[in-house]
């Protein structure tokens, strides 16, 4: 099986008549995780957008697990096993966790619509609370929930948009399990973008730092050193 989840060339993004991203390149493998950087709006989320589908890119390749992607939106590409855990979680606080949950069905087949048994060994709280409404979790356990609603659809690609905002620090340490379990996993390639940095540096195969809707610097874990990686994000 080819590693290659991910591959984007040349990609640009345009927001009315602004450019937001000139020309990425970026490639995410299955059990590696691909951290994204870069200081606040130099266009992280807005290329997580793109990966997604919430919002169609001006131009560009990209190829999903070998397959040339066209112009499908959000949905299209959420079927095809893209999944994407938005920063500011966006669960629905009128809604229990386990409808939370059920909400992942929409991108699947039929036969295929329930809650794995693994997403409760990663979140075991999220079972104590399955008739407790999202609006009344707290916030960590909120982003808990965003993350296994996500994984309900089995990705291929798990997309995760600053998961740490706003959280506790042992909620913190909890996810980051969660994350290098699923690296483990070999089944998924993870895309983080991440504002706190030793979160990142401690999950990162490969990273790529943003600055103004472009690359500055890319590498893997071995080739760029740790000085190196903080002195491109800070600037």
């Amino acid at each position: 099986m080819d590693a290659e989840a991910l591959r984007i060339e040349g990609l640009t993004l345009h927001y009315g008549g602004s450019q937001i991203l000139h020309g990425i390149d970026l490639v995410a493998r299955r059990g590696e995780v691909t951290c994204v950087m870069g200081t606040n709006g130099v266009g992280k989320t807005s290329l997580l957008k793109a990966i997604a589908g919430a919002h169609p890119r001006s131009g560009g390749r990209y190829r999903l697990c070998g397959d040339e992607i066209g112009r499908l939106g959000a949905h299209g590409l959420a079927r095809r096993g893209v999944a994407y855990v938005p920063q500011g979680r966006e669960i629905f606080p009128f809604l229990t966790v386990r409808e939370n949950l059920e909400t992942g069905f929409a991108c699947l087949p039929r036969g295929a619509r329930r809650v794995p048994d693994e997403i409760f060994d990663l979140f075991p709280v999220l079972h104590r609370f399955l008739g407790r409404r999202g609006g009344d979790l707290s916030g960590g356990q909120q982003q808990q929930l965003a993350i296994a609603r996500a994984l309900v659809t089995r990705p291929r690609l798990l997309l995760l948009d600053e998961p740490t905002e706003g959280i506790q620090p042992n909620v913190i340490q909890e996810i980051g399990a969660v994350i290098a379990t699923l690296r483990r996993g070999g089944e998924m390639a993870i895309v983080l973008v991440e504002q706190y940095f030793d979160f990142a540096h401690s999950l990162g195969d490969r990273f790529v730092v943003l600055e103004r809707g472009a690359i500055k610097l890319r590498g893997d874990a071995a080739s760029i050193s740790r000085a190196d990686l903080i002195a491109a994000v800070s600037v």
